[in-house]
């Protein structure tokens, strides 16, 4: 009975995926990508760190229960959210999605998945940032579940091959995890994720000797204040789409743990100076990564829902 299980789920998985479509909302809806477009080109015209924060939220969202925008729900007196986690607390961006899911409302009622407005807005966002444009296959529903107790996510004090086994469990590749990561050259984290590299070491009373010493020095300044502010992961281009991060990471210049082991392991380290040397690689593999990211756990069909509000699950 269990062979008979295992054969019929590795059948259907693909099927599913199969669902996914580029232009799902040709018929349904057709100006749902237009409609996302310019939610995103409006933010991003006053906020060019929106492209980072929107990243963050797809990766968050698709790494707990699949991409199925159950990210966004709020909590209720009876639940807490995924929103509520540690992790995410600091995930932003919410209100353009509500934007999006707003005027799509308008156009084609409870046509539209929430899950596909991050999955777009998300590309539009690394676009208009000179990111690589590429094709999303939409066709996702919204989940019905959202729990913090279920968010388990890849933290950046991680070793690289501890993290990797966050990405493996989701069926992604260590080309794939070292790809996503150079999402960090439009990226920016809080001290708090990072200071204790620029001090007291692992209790060494010394700077982590991996980090470049001016990047220690220059950490230090923009941490000193005590408010726990926010500083670029890519010190060099911070906010264009390019492969700076890698070079920046083989410079010692990786501000998380993570950036710089990424360059230091050997298990990603040639990823990373490839990366380095080819910036149309990284952005063809860029592309790449985030289409298979997007696939993971999707529901489609008849499976969840297509929220009215992307906050709140549709009452039955």
């Amino acid at each position: 009975m269990k062979i008979i299980f295992v054969l019929y789920f590795t059948i259907l998985l693909p099927l599913a995926l199969a669902q996914l479509k580029v232009g799902f909302y040709k018929t349904s809806c057709p100006r749902a990508e237009s409609i996302v477009k310019a939610a995103v080109q409006k933010r991003f015209n006053t906020e060019k760190s929106i492209t980072a924060a929107l990243l963050r939220m797809h990766f968050h969202d698709c790494f707990v229960r699949g991409c199925d925008a159950s990210i966004l729900i709020d909590s209720t007196n009876k639940s807490r959210s995924e929103k509520e986690s540690g992790p995410n607390l600091t995930v932003r961006g919410y209100e353009l999605i509500d934007e999006a899911k707003k005027a799509l409302e308008k156009v084609c009622p409870s046509k539209v998945s929430c899950a596909d407005i991050i999955t777009l807005a998300t590309r539009d966002s690394v676009v208009l940032a000179g990111g690589p444009s590429y094709d999303v296959p939409t066709g996702r529903r919204d989940g019905r579940v959202s729990n913090i107790n279920e968010v388990n996510l890849p933290g950046p004090s991680l070793s690289v091959s501890q993290a990797f086994q966050s990405f493996k469990d989701k069926g992604l590749t260590m080309d794939d995890m070292v790809t996503l990561l150079g999402g960090h050259t439009v990226g920016v984290a809080h001290c708090s994720f990072f200071s204790g590299r620029l001090t007291n070491f692992q209790g060494r009373g010394k700077p982590d000797p991996s980090m470049d010493a001016g990047l220690v020095t220059t950490l230090k300044r923009i941490c000193g204040n005590g408010s726990n502010p926010t500083a670029f992961l890519d010190q060099g281009t911070s906010f264009s789409f390019d492969n700076e991060y890698y070079r920046q990471i083989r410079a010692k210049k990786g501000v998380m743990k993570i950036d710089q082991e990424l360059a230091d392991d050997r298990l990603s380290s040639g990823i990373v100076s490839r990366f380095a040397s080819n910036a149309n690689l990284f952005r063809t593999r860029f592309a790449q990564a985030m289409v298979k990211m997007g696939n993971i756990q999707v529901l489609v069909g008849n499976a969840g829902e297509i929220r009215k509000n992307c906050r709140v699950i549709n009452s039955k």
